[in-house]
Protein backbone atom coordinates (compact mmCIF):
# COMPACT_ATOMS: atom_id res chain seq x y z
CA UNK A 1 0.00 0.00 0.00
CA UNK A 2 0.98 3.96 -0.53
CA UNK A 3 2.18 5.59 1.82
CA UNK A 4 2.85 9.37 1.87
CA UNK A 5 3.72 12.36 4.32
CA UNK A 6 1.84 15.72 4.77
CA UNK A 7 3.16 18.85 6.20
CA UNK A 8 1.28 21.50 8.13
CA UNK A 9 4.39 24.42 9.45
CA UNK A 10 2.53 24.39 12.52
CA UNK A 11 3.72 27.33 14.95
CA UNK A 12 3.19 25.85 18.07
CA UNK A 13 1.44 28.55 20.42
CA UNK A 14 3.01 27.46 23.74
CA UNK A 15 6.51 27.69 22.13
CA UNK A 16 6.65 30.56 19.14
CA UNK A 17 9.16 30.75 16.71
CA UNK A 18 9.55 33.14 14.09
CA UNK A 19 7.33 31.85 11.40
CA UNK A 20 10.44 31.84 8.72
CA UNK A 21 12.23 29.75 11.08
CA UNK A 22 9.08 27.02 11.21
CA UNK A 23 8.87 27.29 7.31
CA UNK A 24 12.85 26.28 7.22
CA UNK A 25 12.37 23.23 9.35
CA UNK A 26 9.41 21.65 7.16
CA UNK A 27 10.84 22.31 4.35
CA UNK A 28 14.31 20.67 5.48
CA UNK A 29 11.98 17.23 6.35
CA UNK A 30 9.92 17.63 2.90
CA UNK A 31 13.44 17.23 1.26
CA UNK A 32 13.56 14.06 3.14
CA UNK A 33 10.20 12.29 1.41
CA UNK A 34 10.81 11.19 -2.06
CA UNK A 35 15.27 10.00 -0.61
CA UNK A 36 13.54 7.79 2.07
CA UNK A 37 10.89 5.86 0.17
CA UNK A 38 7.61 7.86 0.18
CA UNK A 39 5.27 7.81 -1.93
CA UNK A 40 3.87 10.77 -1.93
CA UNK A 41 3.96 14.40 -0.40
CA UNK A 42 0.93 16.42 1.06
CA UNK A 43 -0.11 19.47 2.52
CA UNK A 44 -2.90 21.39 4.64
CA UNK A 45 -4.62 24.22 4.23
CA UNK A 46 -5.40 26.82 6.54
CA UNK A 47 -5.68 30.65 7.47
CA UNK A 48 -5.00 33.29 10.19
CA UNK A 49 -3.34 31.23 12.79
CA UNK A 50 -0.19 29.38 13.81
CA UNK A 51 -2.45 25.90 14.02
CA UNK A 52 -1.13 25.30 9.94
CA UNK A 53 0.73 28.00 8.35
CA UNK A 54 0.01 26.92 4.69
CA UNK A 55 -2.66 29.46 3.08
CA UNK A 56 -2.02 28.04 -0.23
CA UNK A 57 -1.39 24.05 -0.43
CA UNK A 58 -1.00 24.32 -4.34
CA UNK A 59 1.88 26.85 -4.23
CA UNK A 60 3.55 24.48 -1.76
CA UNK A 61 2.91 21.19 -3.93
CA UNK A 62 4.33 23.28 -6.69
CA UNK A 63 7.44 23.94 -5.16
CA UNK A 64 7.46 20.69 -4.45
CA UNK A 65 6.96 19.33 -7.55
CA UNK A 66 10.26 21.38 -8.85
CA UNK A 67 12.21 19.82 -6.18
CA UNK A 68 11.12 15.97 -6.70
CA UNK A 69 11.16 14.00 -9.60
CA UNK A 70 9.64 10.78 -8.43
CA UNK A 71 6.58 11.15 -6.07
CA UNK A 72 2.95 11.98 -6.18
CA UNK A 73 1.63 15.08 -4.54
CA UNK A 74 -1.65 15.57 -2.87
CA UNK A 75 -3.90 18.35 -1.46
CA UNK A 76 -5.35 17.57 2.07
CA UNK A 77 -7.29 20.03 1.15
CA UNK A 78 -8.20 22.83 -0.85
CA UNK A 79 -11.01 24.22 1.24
CA UNK A 80 -13.67 25.55 -1.40
CA UNK A 81 -15.67 27.86 -0.42
CA UNK A 82 -13.08 30.56 0.54
CA UNK A 83 -11.96 30.01 -3.23
CA UNK A 84 -12.65 31.50 -6.65
CA UNK A 85 -13.69 27.87 -7.86
CA UNK A 86 -12.38 28.98 -11.65
CA UNK A 87 -9.02 29.89 -9.91
CA UNK A 88 -8.69 26.87 -8.22
CA UNK A 89 -9.53 24.93 -11.73
CA UNK A 90 -6.55 27.34 -13.13
CA UNK A 91 -4.29 26.44 -10.54
CA UNK A 92 -4.51 22.57 -10.24
CA UNK A 93 -4.25 22.87 -14.08
CA UNK A 94 -1.03 23.90 -14.13
CA UNK A 95 0.26 21.73 -11.00
CA UNK A 96 -0.99 19.14 -13.51
CA UNK A 97 1.58 19.98 -16.19
CA UNK A 98 4.25 20.65 -13.40
CA UNK A 99 3.55 17.23 -12.12
CA UNK A 100 3.74 15.32 -15.44
CA UNK A 101 3.05 11.70 -14.96
CA UNK A 102 3.05 11.57 -11.18
CA UNK A 103 0.25 11.05 -9.34
CA UNK A 104 -2.04 13.99 -8.29
CA UNK A 105 -4.48 13.37 -5.46
CA UNK A 106 -6.89 16.30 -5.08
CA UNK A 107 -8.55 16.50 -2.29
CA UNK A 108 -11.18 19.09 -1.12
CA UNK A 109 -13.10 20.39 2.01
CA UNK A 110 -15.60 22.90 2.86
CA UNK A 111 -13.88 23.96 6.66
CA UNK A 112 -15.15 24.37 9.63
CA UNK A 113 -13.01 27.02 11.44
CA UNK A 114 -14.83 30.03 12.16
CA UNK A 115 -11.66 32.37 12.39
CA UNK A 116 -11.09 31.30 8.77
CA UNK A 117 -14.33 32.13 7.17
CA UNK A 118 -14.48 35.70 9.06
CA UNK A 119 -11.08 36.04 7.94
CA UNK A 120 -12.72 35.93 4.43
CA UNK A 121 -16.24 37.64 4.69
CA UNK A 122 -18.17 34.54 4.14
CA UNK A 123 -21.09 32.97 5.90
CA UNK A 124 -20.04 29.54 7.86
CA UNK A 125 -24.05 29.26 6.69
CA UNK A 126 -23.27 29.27 3.29
CA UNK A 127 -20.54 26.29 3.55
CA UNK A 128 -22.38 23.27 2.14
CA UNK A 129 -23.93 25.14 -1.26
CA UNK A 130 -20.85 27.32 -2.33
CA UNK A 131 -19.14 23.72 -1.58
CA UNK A 132 -21.20 22.02 -3.94
CA UNK A 133 -21.40 24.75 -6.84
CA UNK A 134 -17.73 25.10 -6.25
CA UNK A 135 -16.75 21.50 -6.55
CA UNK A 136 -18.67 21.10 -9.76
CA UNK A 137 -17.23 24.22 -11.38
CA UNK A 138 -14.23 22.98 -10.86
CA UNK A 139 -14.90 19.68 -12.03
CA UNK A 140 -16.32 21.46 -15.23
CA UNK A 141 -12.98 23.29 -15.59
CA UNK A 142 -10.85 20.33 -15.22
CA UNK A 143 -12.71 18.48 -17.61
CA UNK A 144 -14.20 20.18 -20.16
CA UNK A 145 -12.40 22.47 -22.85
CA UNK A 146 -15.18 24.97 -23.20
CA UNK A 147 -17.60 25.67 -19.83
CA UNK A 148 -20.30 27.76 -18.13
CA UNK A 149 -21.98 27.81 -14.64
CA UNK A 150 -25.50 28.89 -13.38
CA UNK A 151 -25.54 28.70 -9.53
CA UNK A 152 -26.48 30.99 -6.14
CA UNK A 153 -23.31 32.28 -5.67
CA UNK A 154 -21.32 31.74 -9.20
CA UNK A 155 -22.56 32.68 -12.35
CA UNK A 156 -19.76 32.03 -14.98
CA UNK A 157 -20.21 33.18 -18.84
CA UNK A 158 -18.95 30.40 -21.54
CA UNK A 159 -15.22 30.50 -21.00
CA UNK A 160 -12.18 28.29 -21.11
CA UNK A 161 -9.30 27.69 -18.61
CA UNK A 162 -5.70 27.59 -20.39
CA UNK A 163 -3.49 25.94 -19.95
CA UNK A 164 -5.70 22.96 -20.00
CA UNK A 165 -4.68 20.16 -17.72
CA UNK A 166 -2.17 17.52 -19.68
CA UNK A 167 -5.30 14.38 -18.33
CA UNK A 168 -8.78 14.52 -18.44
CA UNK A 169 -9.22 11.81 -15.61
CA UNK A 170 -7.85 14.34 -12.58
CA UNK A 171 -11.58 13.69 -11.24
CA UNK A 172 -10.84 10.34 -10.48
CA UNK A 173 -8.31 11.06 -8.08
CA UNK A 174 -10.97 13.64 -6.16
CA UNK A 175 -11.30 13.15 -2.63
CA UNK A 176 -12.91 14.44 0.23
CA UNK A 177 -12.27 15.53 3.65
CA UNK A 178 -15.62 14.04 5.88
CA UNK A 179 -15.73 14.42 9.48
CA UNK A 180 -19.80 14.07 9.72
CA UNK A 181 -21.97 12.00 7.99
CA UNK A 182 -23.56 15.04 6.40
CA UNK A 183 -20.49 16.02 5.00
CA UNK A 184 -19.95 12.58 3.40
CA UNK A 185 -23.40 12.91 1.69
CA UNK A 186 -22.02 15.76 -0.01
CA UNK A 187 -18.46 13.64 -1.31
CA UNK A 188 -20.58 10.80 -2.25
CA UNK A 189 -22.95 13.07 -4.37
CA UNK A 190 -19.98 14.96 -6.23
CA UNK A 191 -18.18 11.45 -7.07
CA UNK A 192 -15.33 12.12 -4.69
CA UNK A 193 -13.44 9.35 -2.10
CA UNK A 194 -13.38 9.99 1.39
CA UNK A 195 -10.40 11.39 3.18
CA UNK A 196 -10.01 10.60 6.73
CA UNK A 197 -8.07 13.46 8.66
CA UNK A 198 -8.50 12.25 12.25
CA UNK A 199 -10.40 14.10 15.14
CA UNK A 200 -12.08 10.76 16.59
CA UNK A 201 -11.79 7.27 17.16
CA UNK A 202 -11.17 4.93 14.52
CA UNK A 203 -14.05 3.12 14.78
CA UNK A 204 -16.37 6.81 14.40
CA UNK A 205 -14.74 7.17 11.73
CA UNK A 206 -15.79 3.62 10.09
CA UNK A 207 -18.89 4.72 10.78
CA UNK A 208 -18.65 7.65 8.79
CA UNK A 209 -17.14 5.72 5.60
CA UNK A 210 -19.93 2.94 5.91
CA UNK A 211 -22.67 5.78 5.55
CA UNK A 212 -20.58 7.26 2.98
CA UNK A 213 -20.57 4.01 1.02
CA UNK A 214 -24.34 3.90 1.44
CA UNK A 215 -24.32 7.62 -0.19
CA UNK A 216 -22.15 6.56 -2.77
CA UNK A 217 -24.92 3.47 -3.83
CA UNK A 218 -27.74 6.45 -3.32
CA UNK A 219 -26.20 8.43 -5.56
CA UNK A 220 -25.05 6.04 -7.79
CA UNK A 221 -21.40 6.56 -7.74
CA UNK A 222 -18.54 3.60 -7.34
CA UNK A 223 -17.31 3.98 -3.73
CA UNK A 224 -13.04 4.45 -3.26
CA UNK A 225 -11.57 2.63 -0.45
CA UNK A 226 -10.29 5.65 1.78
CA UNK A 227 -6.80 7.60 1.99
CA UNK A 228 -6.39 7.60 5.73
CA UNK A 229 -3.91 10.27 7.60
CA UNK A 230 -2.22 9.22 10.55
CA UNK A 231 -0.04 11.47 13.13
CA UNK A 232 3.72 9.32 13.47
CA UNK A 233 6.00 9.11 16.57
CA UNK A 234 8.29 6.02 16.02
CA UNK A 235 10.75 5.69 18.61
CA UNK A 236 13.28 2.80 19.20
CA UNK A 237 11.52 1.35 22.40
CA UNK A 238 7.32 1.78 22.97
CA UNK A 239 8.01 3.75 26.03
CA UNK A 240 9.95 6.07 24.48
CA UNK A 241 7.01 6.39 21.57
CA UNK A 242 4.78 6.40 24.21
CA UNK A 243 6.29 10.39 26.03
CA UNK A 244 6.44 11.28 22.69
CA UNK A 245 3.00 10.99 21.95
CA UNK A 246 1.64 12.19 25.01
CA UNK A 247 3.81 15.43 24.64
CA UNK A 248 3.48 15.90 21.01
CA UNK A 249 0.18 14.60 19.90
CA UNK A 250 -1.59 15.65 23.01
CA UNK A 251 0.16 19.33 21.87
CA UNK A 252 -1.19 18.90 18.62
CA UNK A 253 -4.97 18.01 19.76
CA UNK A 254 -4.84 21.19 22.42
CA UNK A 255 -3.98 23.39 19.12
CA UNK A 256 -6.95 21.77 16.94
CA UNK A 257 -9.60 22.76 20.05
CA UNK A 258 -8.23 25.87 20.02
CA UNK A 259 -8.50 26.64 16.15
CA UNK A 260 -11.67 25.12 16.15
CA UNK A 261 -13.15 26.30 19.07
CA UNK A 262 -14.38 22.94 19.84
CA UNK A 263 -14.48 24.08 23.61
CA UNK A 264 -17.57 26.84 22.21
CA UNK A 265 -20.44 24.75 20.95
CA UNK A 266 -22.78 27.84 20.97
CA UNK A 267 -20.83 29.47 17.91
CA UNK A 268 -21.63 26.00 15.93
CA UNK A 269 -24.90 26.13 16.89
CA UNK A 270 -25.63 29.53 15.46
CA UNK A 271 -25.01 28.49 11.59
CA UNK A 272 -26.35 25.94 9.75
CA UNK A 273 -24.87 23.11 8.27
CA UNK A 274 -22.60 22.33 11.53
CA UNK A 275 -25.18 20.42 13.67
CA UNK A 276 -22.58 17.12 14.11
CA UNK A 277 -20.11 20.25 15.11
CA UNK A 278 -22.03 21.52 17.82
CA UNK A 279 -22.14 17.49 19.28
CA UNK A 280 -18.21 16.96 19.14
CA UNK A 281 -17.59 21.10 20.80
CA UNK A 282 -20.10 20.03 23.58
CA UNK A 283 -17.88 17.02 24.16
CA UNK A 284 -14.76 19.33 23.85
CA UNK A 285 -16.24 21.46 26.49
CA UNK A 286 -17.06 19.33 28.97
CA UNK A 287 -14.01 17.28 28.97
CA UNK A 288 -11.21 18.67 26.49
CA UNK A 289 -8.70 16.09 28.67
CA UNK A 290 -10.65 13.31 26.62
CA UNK A 291 -10.11 14.67 23.28
CA UNK A 292 -6.50 15.17 23.97
CA UNK A 293 -5.97 11.99 25.49
CA UNK A 294 -7.92 10.07 22.51
CA UNK A 295 -6.42 11.48 19.75
CA UNK A 296 -2.29 10.28 21.45
CA UNK A 297 -3.66 6.86 22.45
CA UNK A 298 -5.48 5.80 18.75
CA UNK A 299 -2.42 7.54 16.60
CA UNK A 300 0.48 5.86 15.37
CA UNK A 301 3.60 5.56 18.00
CA UNK A 302 6.41 3.60 19.66
CA UNK A 303 8.70 0.80 18.59
CA UNK A 304 8.56 0.08 14.37
CA UNK A 305 7.03 -3.33 15.48
CA UNK A 306 4.08 -1.29 17.37
CA UNK A 307 4.41 1.04 14.43
CA UNK A 308 3.21 -1.51 11.63
CA UNK A 309 0.61 -3.62 14.18
CA UNK A 310 -1.08 -0.13 14.57
CA UNK A 311 -0.60 1.01 10.92
CA UNK A 312 -2.84 -2.36 10.32
CA UNK A 313 -5.32 -2.21 12.88
CA UNK A 314 -6.32 0.84 11.13
CA UNK A 315 -5.71 -0.17 8.18
CA UNK A 316 -8.25 -3.20 8.68
CA UNK A 317 -10.84 -0.94 10.60
CA UNK A 318 -11.23 1.56 7.41
CA UNK A 319 -10.47 -0.20 4.73
CA UNK A 320 -7.48 2.34 3.93
CA UNK A 321 -6.23 2.37 0.74
CA UNK A 322 -3.34 4.70 1.25
CA UNK A 323 -1.66 6.32 4.28
CA UNK A 324 -0.28 9.68 4.75
CA UNK A 325 1.95 9.93 7.81
CA UNK A 326 2.15 13.17 9.93
CA UNK A 327 5.90 13.62 11.85
CA UNK A 328 6.28 17.07 12.93
CA UNK A 329 3.10 18.78 14.98
CA UNK A 330 2.67 20.30 18.51
CA UNK A 331 6.01 21.95 18.79
CA UNK A 332 7.91 19.24 18.03
CA UNK A 333 11.84 19.88 17.53
CA UNK A 334 12.98 19.43 14.19
CA UNK A 335 15.87 16.99 15.47
CA UNK A 336 13.26 14.60 17.19
CA UNK A 337 10.98 14.91 14.18
CA UNK A 338 13.68 13.75 12.09
CA UNK A 339 14.44 11.02 13.50
CA UNK A 340 10.85 9.50 14.33
CA UNK A 341 10.73 9.83 10.63
CA UNK A 342 14.35 8.22 9.59
CA UNK A 343 13.43 5.70 12.01
CA UNK A 344 9.82 5.06 10.46
CA UNK A 345 11.26 5.23 6.80
CA UNK A 346 14.23 2.25 7.71
CA UNK A 347 12.15 -0.44 9.79
CA UNK A 348 8.44 0.56 9.25
CA UNK A 349 7.69 1.79 5.39
CA UNK A 350 8.79 -1.04 3.95
CA UNK A 351 6.70 -3.55 5.32
CA UNK A 352 3.55 -1.18 4.88
CA UNK A 353 4.43 -0.49 1.10
CA UNK A 354 4.79 -4.57 0.44
CA UNK A 355 2.25 -6.05 3.01
CA UNK A 356 4.96 -7.77 5.13
CA UNK A 357 5.14 -7.82 9.03
CA UNK A 358 8.23 -7.57 10.89
CA UNK A 359 6.64 -9.45 13.86
CA UNK A 360 6.43 -12.93 11.47
CA UNK A 361 9.50 -11.70 10.25
CA UNK A 362 11.49 -11.90 13.35
CA UNK A 363 9.63 -15.17 14.12
CA UNK A 364 10.69 -16.72 10.99
CA UNK A 365 13.68 -16.02 11.98
CA UNK A 366 13.83 -17.94 14.80
CA UNK A 367 12.89 -21.46 13.62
Amino acid sequence: MKVGASFFCQNYYKAQKPDYEIYAEDLKLAELVEPLGFDSIWAVEHHFSPYTMIPDVVQFLTFMAGRTKRIGLGTMVVVLPWHDPVRVAEQLAMLDLFVGDRELTLGFGRGSGRIEYDGFRVSMSESRDRFVEAAEIVRLGLTQERFSYKGKFNQIPEMSIRPQPRRKNLTDRFYGAIVSPETGDIMAKQGMGMLVIPQKPWAEHKADYDHFVESCAKFGQAPKKPIVVAFVYCAETDREGEKGANTWMRNYADTALRHYEYDDPDHFRAVKGYEYHVKMAEAGKNAPDAFRDMFSTTQCWGSPERCVEMLRTIQSTMDAAEFVAVFKYGGMPLEEAERSMRLFAREVLPHIQQGTSPMQQSAAAGR
